[in-house]
């Protein structure tokens, strides 16, 4: 067998090195071959979303699947692939992440582009056939910087970065969730939130909030273009997404501080 020679075998090395990836949308690339940190530029997207779904001990297991099927028929939805579509790159970058307590995040669909019905289609399938779980606490604070911290290294660069925080409760565990809210508008993150409003008992038998929109208003939304929409009902939950769900896809873009800034 023919031996590579020295110089053939480097430049065969070097176009492996570019064709491995190195997380979402980052393609390794020597230093020389004109790489600075190893990683090429991340892929510009019209929106960075992130989905953080409550799953705490208020939440029956019912509930939860019926919150994972509003996310995933909205996701999936002509209407919201429309809204993709309309905007200037017509794609987005999205992370599915449910919560509870202080210690308690769980990403269920890391960062995924979405350009078009087989991607989203794809979501969907990936979130009706992850097991669901549900732990004790509401710590909405830890959630949101959990959230936050989930844009630094994704790989994408989006023309706005927005929270979408869902719960039936009040926070009770953690930092409390304004600070964690200023923390995240800071650094040029929108928070917006969908309470879901219940009349029903807790299931440990402690009364449900009675005016959990106004809380999330005053304590959990902010940043540029920040919305609040509540669903009535866990059976009315999907559509509650659903409108939710276009309206942040297509709001026009709102300025931003640039990344590095904003850290």
């Amino acid at each position: 067998m023919a031996r590579c020679s020295g110089s053939r075998r480097a430049g065969l090395l070097a176009l492996l090195a570019v064709l491995l990836l190195d997380g979402p949308g980052r393609a390794a690339v020597p230093a020389e071959a004109g790489g600075t940190s190893g990683l090429s530029a991340e892929i510009p997207v019209d929106l960075e979303l992130v989905l953080l779904v409550d799953v705490s001990g208020s939440v029956d297991q019912q509930e939860a699947e019926l919150q994972r099927r509003g996310y995933a028929e909205a996701l999936s939805s002509p209407q919201v692939l429309d809204a993709i579509r309309s905007g200037p790159l017509g794609r987005i970058a999205v992370t599915y992440v449910e919560w509870a307590d202080d210690s308690y995040q769980t990403t269920i669909i890391d960062w995924t582009l979405i350009d078009g019905d087989a991607a989203a289609r794809a979501v969907a399938t990936r979130l009706a056939e992850a097991p669901i779980s549900t732990a004790f606490w509401t710590a909405i604070g830890p959630a949101i910087d959990y959230g936050a911290a989930r844009f630094a290294t994704n790989g994408y660069e989006g023309t706005r970065r927005v929270i979408d925080i869902s719960g039936d409760g009040y926070s009770n565990r953690g930092r409390p969730p304004e600070l964690a809210r200023d923390a995240a508008v800071a650094q040029g993150i929108t928070i917006n939130g969908l309470p879901i409003l219940n009349s029903r008992p807790n299931p440990w038998g402690g009364l449900p909030p009675l005016d959990l929109d106004s809380y999330y208003r005053a304590h959990v939304i902010g940043g540029p273009g920040a919305f609040l929409l509540a669903a009535e009902d866990f059976s009315t939950f999907g559509q509650a997404i659903l409108a939710k769900l276009i309206k942040e896809i297509a709001l026009a873009p709102a300025g931003r501080l640039p990344r590095q800034a904003a850290r």
